[in-house]
């Protein structure tokens, strides 16, 4: 398969990544088949995405009578077998190891032959993942970055069984979209997560251990670093529940106390401060 024949485009998970995923395919030319498990997460995603297409004509970068088109691009869906008209599939649900292994071999069994299939996973193993299905040579990484119509990365990461042209083809997708790819290997959080997530975890510490409070950790690191947000604020925007569960991968692949998520942590995913997405985390929203 080449690019050339990549038309549908399915993305599975309706919530910050998958409605990001849509947006940056449709936007792209591409048909896009957005599934979830209810209307009401749909609904929620193309209002989403709406907005954020305000938001690109505010600033200039789409004309006002492209939006309909982008929009009209975007089939949203709660039945699964919809997904046998994709050509490319992108998995963007929950980062939690047994509900990707489910979804995915479900797909898988829907999907067409020679189709490719993608996890947006954060951290767990590609190789892992790709063991869920009947596809592992056309199995793949294509991390986006959050929020995904902004932000110009995506990591590409070949699992074991990973074939050439599986990564050739998502490298040129991925150009396609307008991002820079970057080749990465099958390892724990990759390299983004491996190396942000312990400095959000070690940030989350100074707040635990009294070094200092939120707002002078990310000055801090913003003013001293040159860091375009702290790390804290950051972390409200990933949503701490997300942090906690890659922190929680890394621990558990490597089993290097370096990784052990900070006790705070932990407190404050237990008592629903997750971020941005619940109103409060490390600041009030």
């Amino acid at each position: 398969m080449s690019i050339a024949n990549i038309h549908t485009v399915g993305v599975l998970g309706a919530g910050t990544m998958g409605n990001g995923i849509a947006h940056a395919f449709a936007a792209a030319g591409f048909r896009v088949i957005l599934r979830d498990v209810e209307h009401r997460f749909l609904e929620k995603a193309l209002d989403t995405i709406s907005k954020n297409l305000d938001r690109e004509i505010e600033k200039g970068k789409l004309a006002e009578s492209d939006k309909g088109s982008v929009l009209g691009r975007i089939v949203t869906t709660t039945h699964a077998p919809d997904l046998r008209e994709a050509d490319f599939v992108v998995e963007a649900v929950t980062e939690n190891q047994e509900l990707k292994h489910k979804i995915l071999a479900e797909t898988d069994g829907l999907m067409k032959p020679d189709a490719i299939l993608a996890s947006n996973t954060s951290t767990i193993s590609i190789t892992l993942l790709a063991a869920s299905t009947r596809r592992a040579e056309k199995f793949i990484g294509m991390h986006f970055m959050n929020p995904v119509p902004v932000m110009q990365l995506v990591e590409v990461i070949r699992g074991l069984a990973t074939s050439d042209a599986t990564f050739d083809l998502t490298m040129a997708l991925a150009q396609k979209l307008g991002k820079t790819p970057c080749a990465v290997n099958d390892a724990p959080g990759f390299v983004s997560n491996r190396v942000l997530m312990p400095m959000i975890n070690e940030a989350i510490f100074c707040v635990h251990e009294n070094v200092a409070t939120p707002e002078s950790v990310d000055t801090v690191m913003k003013l001293g670093m040159n860091h375009p947000m702290g790390p804290l604020a950051l972390a409200d925007l990933i949503g701490l529940d997300t942090c906690l569960a890659i922190m929680e991968v890394l621990y558990r692949d490597f089993a290097d106390s370096k990784y052990r998520p900070c006790p705070l942590l932990r407190k404050m995913v237990a008592a629903g401060r997750l971020g941005r997405k619940s109103g409060r985390g490390f600041y009030t929203y």
